[in-house]
Protein backbone atom coordinates (compact mmCIF):
# COMPACT_ATOMS: atom_id res chain seq x y z
CA UNK A 1 0.00 0.00 0.00
CA UNK A 2 1.39 3.32 -0.96
CA UNK A 3 -0.74 5.06 2.08
CA UNK A 4 1.23 3.21 4.88
CA UNK A 5 4.63 2.79 2.59
CA UNK A 6 6.69 4.78 5.21
CA UNK A 7 5.49 3.30 8.35
CA UNK A 8 4.79 -0.61 7.43
CA UNK A 9 8.04 -1.10 5.02
CA UNK A 10 10.64 -2.60 8.17
CA UNK A 11 7.45 -4.05 10.41
CA UNK A 12 3.75 -4.06 11.00
CA UNK A 13 1.25 -2.09 13.40
CA UNK A 14 1.67 -3.12 17.17
CA UNK A 15 -0.12 -6.49 17.93
CA UNK A 16 -0.31 -8.44 21.39
CA UNK A 17 -0.80 -11.64 19.04
CA UNK A 18 2.43 -13.77 18.16
CA UNK A 19 1.38 -14.09 14.62
CA UNK A 20 2.34 -17.40 14.33
CA UNK A 21 1.34 -20.29 13.24
CA UNK A 22 -2.73 -19.98 12.38
CA UNK A 23 -4.99 -16.72 11.82
CA UNK A 24 -5.50 -17.33 15.54
CA UNK A 25 -2.93 -15.84 16.31
CA UNK A 26 -3.16 -12.94 13.86
CA UNK A 27 -5.64 -9.60 14.58
CA UNK A 28 -7.58 -11.27 11.96
CA UNK A 29 -8.59 -12.76 14.92
CA UNK A 30 -11.52 -10.54 15.24
CA UNK A 31 -12.88 -12.22 18.66
CA UNK A 32 -9.65 -10.93 20.12
CA UNK A 33 -9.14 -13.87 22.30
CA UNK A 34 -5.69 -15.20 21.93
CA UNK A 35 -5.03 -18.68 22.75
CA UNK A 36 -2.36 -18.30 25.09
CA UNK A 37 -2.02 -15.72 27.32
CA UNK A 38 -2.45 -11.96 26.47
CA UNK A 39 -5.47 -9.72 26.72
CA UNK A 40 -8.30 -11.23 26.58
CA UNK A 41 -10.41 -9.00 24.67
CA UNK A 42 -13.10 -8.30 26.68
CA UNK A 43 -12.53 -4.44 26.37
CA UNK A 44 -14.12 -4.61 22.79
CA UNK A 45 -17.08 -6.31 24.42
CA UNK A 46 -19.40 -3.41 24.74
CA UNK A 47 -18.35 -2.53 20.82
CA UNK A 48 -18.62 -5.45 18.91
CA UNK A 49 -19.85 -9.05 18.70
CA UNK A 50 -17.43 -11.94 20.15
CA UNK A 51 -18.90 -14.77 17.94
CA UNK A 52 -16.40 -17.06 19.73
CA UNK A 53 -15.43 -18.24 16.30
CA UNK A 54 -12.36 -16.52 14.17
CA UNK A 55 -13.79 -17.86 10.34
CA UNK A 56 -17.40 -16.68 11.02
CA UNK A 57 -16.64 -13.09 10.56
CA UNK A 58 -15.88 -14.07 7.46
CA UNK A 59 -17.00 -17.04 6.26
CA UNK A 60 -20.30 -19.64 6.36
CA UNK A 61 -21.30 -22.87 5.70
CA UNK A 62 -24.69 -22.56 5.12
CA UNK A 63 -26.56 -19.34 3.85
CA UNK A 64 -23.25 -17.26 2.48
CA UNK A 65 -23.57 -14.69 0.13
CA UNK A 66 -24.10 -15.52 -3.56
CA UNK A 67 -23.57 -12.11 -4.90
CA UNK A 68 -19.74 -12.34 -4.78
CA UNK A 69 -17.04 -14.74 -6.20
CA UNK A 70 -15.70 -15.52 -2.98
CA UNK A 71 -15.39 -18.44 -0.47
CA UNK A 72 -18.41 -19.04 1.90
CA UNK A 73 -18.50 -15.36 2.50
CA UNK A 74 -20.48 -14.26 5.21
CA UNK A 75 -20.88 -10.65 4.89
CA UNK A 76 -22.77 -8.45 2.47
CA UNK A 77 -20.95 -5.99 0.09
CA UNK A 78 -22.28 -2.52 0.21
CA UNK A 79 -22.82 -0.91 -3.42
CA UNK A 80 -20.24 1.56 -2.86
CA UNK A 81 -18.08 3.37 -5.38
CA UNK A 82 -14.74 4.05 -5.26
CA UNK A 83 -12.00 6.97 -6.02
CA UNK A 84 -9.56 5.12 -7.64
CA UNK A 85 -5.73 5.46 -8.08
CA UNK A 86 -5.05 7.89 -11.26
CA UNK A 87 -1.14 8.85 -12.59
CA UNK A 88 -0.66 10.91 -15.46
CA UNK A 89 2.25 7.62 -16.09
CA UNK A 90 -0.23 5.16 -15.69
CA UNK A 91 -0.96 3.39 -18.89
CA UNK A 92 -3.75 0.75 -17.73
CA UNK A 93 -7.36 0.41 -17.62
CA UNK A 94 -8.59 0.77 -14.40
CA UNK A 95 -11.97 -0.01 -12.66
CA UNK A 96 -13.90 -0.78 -9.82
CA UNK A 97 -12.09 -3.03 -7.17
CA UNK A 98 -13.30 -6.58 -8.00
CA UNK A 99 -14.38 -9.64 -5.76
CA UNK A 100 -10.67 -10.06 -4.54
CA UNK A 101 -10.34 -6.63 -3.25
CA UNK A 102 -14.23 -6.10 -2.49
CA UNK A 103 -14.11 -9.09 0.45
CA UNK A 104 -11.27 -6.94 2.24
CA UNK A 105 -12.63 -3.47 1.63
CA UNK A 106 -16.05 -5.08 3.13
CA UNK A 107 -14.13 -4.44 6.46
CA UNK A 108 -11.11 -2.00 5.78
CA UNK A 109 -13.31 0.88 3.46
CA UNK A 110 -15.08 1.70 6.93
CA UNK A 111 -18.73 1.36 5.45
CA UNK A 112 -19.58 -1.15 7.44
CA UNK A 113 -19.10 -2.78 11.26
CA UNK A 114 -16.07 -5.70 11.41
CA UNK A 115 -19.18 -8.18 12.77
CA UNK A 116 -21.60 -7.17 10.32
CA UNK A 117 -21.95 -10.48 9.42
CA UNK A 118 -25.00 -12.13 7.51
CA UNK A 119 -24.97 -15.52 9.23
CA UNK A 120 -24.75 -15.15 12.87
CA UNK A 121 -23.79 -18.58 14.86
CA UNK A 122 -26.98 -20.71 16.03
CA UNK A 123 -30.30 -20.91 14.12
CA UNK A 124 -32.61 -18.19 13.48
CA UNK A 125 -30.27 -15.64 13.26
CA UNK A 126 -29.95 -14.66 9.19
CA UNK A 127 -29.88 -11.45 7.92
CA UNK A 128 -29.14 -10.82 4.27
CA UNK A 129 -28.13 -7.16 5.33
CA UNK A 130 -27.39 -6.80 8.52
CA UNK A 131 -27.83 -3.62 10.15
CA UNK A 132 -27.55 -2.44 13.97
CA UNK A 133 -30.79 -3.84 14.89
CA UNK A 134 -30.07 -7.26 13.59
CA UNK A 135 -26.10 -6.78 15.33
CA UNK A 136 -27.86 -5.92 18.53
CA UNK A 137 -29.31 -9.45 19.20
CA UNK A 138 -25.92 -11.36 20.16
CA UNK A 139 -25.04 -11.31 23.66
CA UNK A 140 -21.36 -11.63 24.28
CA UNK A 141 -19.92 -14.57 26.63
CA UNK A 142 -18.38 -12.27 28.87
CA UNK A 143 -22.25 -12.04 30.19
CA UNK A 144 -22.99 -8.64 28.82
CA UNK A 145 -26.76 -8.47 27.28
CA UNK A 146 -27.99 -7.35 23.77
CA UNK A 147 -26.26 -4.07 23.33
CA UNK A 148 -27.75 -0.77 20.82
CA UNK A 149 -24.21 -2.06 18.60
CA UNK A 150 -22.63 1.32 17.56
CA UNK A 151 -22.30 1.77 13.91
CA UNK A 152 -18.45 1.13 13.64
CA UNK A 153 -17.59 2.91 10.82
CA UNK A 154 -14.69 4.43 9.60
CA UNK A 155 -15.34 7.05 12.08
CA UNK A 156 -16.44 5.12 15.32
CA UNK A 157 -13.60 2.66 15.14
CA UNK A 158 -10.39 5.97 14.99
CA UNK A 159 -12.30 7.52 17.90
CA UNK A 160 -10.17 5.44 19.28
CA UNK A 161 -7.63 3.60 17.01
CA UNK A 162 -5.87 6.63 16.60
CA UNK A 163 -3.22 9.17 17.46
CA UNK A 164 -5.89 11.97 17.35
CA UNK A 165 -8.00 10.16 20.31
CA UNK A 166 -5.53 11.26 23.43
CA UNK A 167 -6.81 10.02 26.14
CA UNK A 168 -9.18 7.82 24.84
CA UNK A 169 -7.69 5.83 22.70
CA UNK A 170 -4.78 5.74 25.75
CA UNK A 171 -3.59 2.04 24.63
CA UNK A 172 -5.60 1.09 21.64
CA UNK A 173 -3.25 0.66 18.60
CA UNK A 174 -3.39 3.11 15.53
CA UNK A 175 -4.93 1.42 12.97
CA UNK A 176 -5.19 4.77 10.43
CA UNK A 177 -3.30 3.35 8.02
CA UNK A 178 -5.86 0.13 7.66
CA UNK A 179 -8.87 2.08 7.87
CA UNK A 180 -8.63 2.95 3.82
CA UNK A 181 -11.82 4.55 3.39
CA UNK A 182 -13.36 4.79 -0.04
CA UNK A 183 -10.84 7.19 -1.49
CA UNK A 184 -8.06 4.54 -2.88
CA UNK A 185 -5.72 7.41 -4.68
CA UNK A 186 -2.97 6.79 -2.43
CA UNK A 187 -3.09 2.84 -2.62
CA UNK A 188 -1.57 0.60 -4.53
CA UNK A 189 -4.31 0.90 -7.68
CA UNK A 190 -6.56 -2.43 -7.27
CA UNK A 191 -8.78 -3.33 -10.37
CA UNK A 192 -6.09 -1.95 -12.50
CA UNK A 193 -4.92 -4.98 -15.37
CA UNK A 194 -1.82 -6.12 -15.66
CA UNK A 195 0.33 -4.97 -18.83
CA UNK A 196 -0.27 -7.29 -21.68
CA UNK A 197 3.16 -7.13 -22.33
CA UNK A 198 5.61 -7.70 -20.27
CA UNK A 199 9.23 -9.91 -19.59
CA UNK A 200 12.34 -8.76 -21.51
CA UNK A 201 12.54 -5.39 -22.36
CA UNK A 202 9.56 -4.08 -20.17
CA UNK A 203 9.43 -2.90 -16.76
CA UNK A 204 6.93 -6.51 -15.93
CA UNK A 205 8.00 -9.19 -15.24
CA UNK A 206 5.99 -12.17 -16.83
CA UNK A 207 3.66 -14.72 -14.91
CA UNK A 208 4.87 -17.95 -15.58
CA UNK A 209 1.60 -20.16 -14.60
CA UNK A 210 -2.00 -20.64 -14.69
CA UNK A 211 -4.97 -21.43 -12.25
CA UNK A 212 -8.43 -21.20 -13.20
CA UNK A 213 -7.85 -18.17 -15.73
CA UNK A 214 -5.79 -16.65 -12.66
CA UNK A 215 -2.29 -15.96 -13.62
CA UNK A 216 0.32 -15.91 -10.88
CA UNK A 217 4.45 -16.18 -10.05
CA UNK A 218 4.83 -19.84 -9.55
CA UNK A 219 8.21 -19.57 -7.46
CA UNK A 220 8.14 -23.44 -6.55
CA UNK A 221 7.36 -25.12 -9.87
CA UNK A 222 5.06 -26.99 -8.77
CA UNK A 223 1.97 -25.82 -11.38
CA UNK A 224 -0.37 -24.65 -8.39
CA UNK A 225 -1.77 -21.62 -6.69
CA UNK A 226 0.45 -21.19 -3.30
CA UNK A 227 -0.68 -18.96 -0.86
CA UNK A 228 2.96 -16.88 -0.82
CA UNK A 229 2.88 -16.24 -4.64
CA UNK A 230 1.23 -13.15 -5.81
CA UNK A 231 -1.45 -13.83 -8.31
CA UNK A 232 -3.32 -12.03 -10.86
CA UNK A 233 -7.24 -12.03 -11.60
CA UNK A 234 -9.72 -13.00 -14.15
CA UNK A 235 -10.66 -9.36 -15.18
CA UNK A 236 -13.00 -8.07 -18.07
CA UNK A 237 -9.90 -6.28 -19.57
CA UNK A 238 -7.61 -9.11 -18.63
CA UNK A 239 -5.71 -10.44 -15.75
CA UNK A 240 -6.05 -7.94 -12.80
CA UNK A 241 -4.41 -6.81 -9.52
CA UNK A 242 -6.77 -6.64 -6.59
CA UNK A 243 -6.03 -6.84 -2.76
CA UNK A 244 -5.59 -10.83 -2.54
CA UNK A 245 -3.27 -10.36 -5.74
CA UNK A 246 -0.23 -9.27 -2.51
CA UNK A 247 -2.18 -10.07 0.48
CA UNK A 248 -3.62 -13.27 2.21
CA UNK A 249 -5.51 -12.41 4.84
CA UNK A 250 -4.71 -16.10 7.06
CA UNK A 251 -0.83 -14.90 6.97
CA UNK A 252 1.98 -16.33 4.73
CA UNK A 253 5.42 -17.21 6.29
CA UNK A 254 8.22 -16.74 4.15
CA UNK A 255 11.19 -17.63 6.59
CA UNK A 256 11.02 -18.63 10.11
CA UNK A 257 7.27 -18.76 12.19
CA UNK A 258 6.51 -15.15 11.82
CA UNK A 259 4.00 -14.36 9.02
CA UNK A 260 4.94 -11.21 6.81
CA UNK A 261 3.80 -8.15 7.87
CA UNK A 262 0.46 -6.94 6.79
CA UNK A 263 -0.37 -10.13 5.90
CA UNK A 264 1.99 -10.02 2.50
CA UNK A 265 2.31 -13.40 0.87
CA UNK A 266 5.93 -12.30 -0.14
CA UNK A 267 8.53 -10.26 2.07
CA UNK A 268 8.83 -6.94 1.85
CA UNK A 269 12.42 -6.92 2.94
CA UNK A 270 14.56 -5.87 -0.11
CA UNK A 271 11.43 -4.83 -1.93
CA UNK A 272 10.59 -8.79 -2.66
CA UNK A 273 7.26 -8.51 -2.87
CA UNK A 274 7.34 -5.48 -5.11
CA UNK A 275 9.70 -6.88 -7.71
CA UNK A 276 7.82 -9.75 -8.01
CA UNK A 277 5.97 -7.94 -10.75
CA UNK A 278 7.74 -4.87 -11.31
CA UNK A 279 11.39 -4.84 -12.87
CA UNK A 280 13.69 -1.90 -10.91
Amino acid sequence: MLHGGAILADGDLPSKFSNQKSILNTRHNLTQRQAVGGPSGVNMDPYRNDYGEVCVYCHTPHASNGNIAAPIWNRSIPNTTYTLYSSNTMTQTISQPGAASLVCLSCHDGQQAVDAVMNMPGAGRYSASPNNGFLSTWSNPSGLGPFVHAGLKQSECLACHSSDAGVVGSGAADFTVAALGTNLRDEHPVGVTFPSTSGSGTDWNTPNATSAGNKFFDDNGNNRMDKGEVRLYVGANGPTVECGSCHDPHGVVTSGLTFNATFLRKTSAGSVICLTCHVK
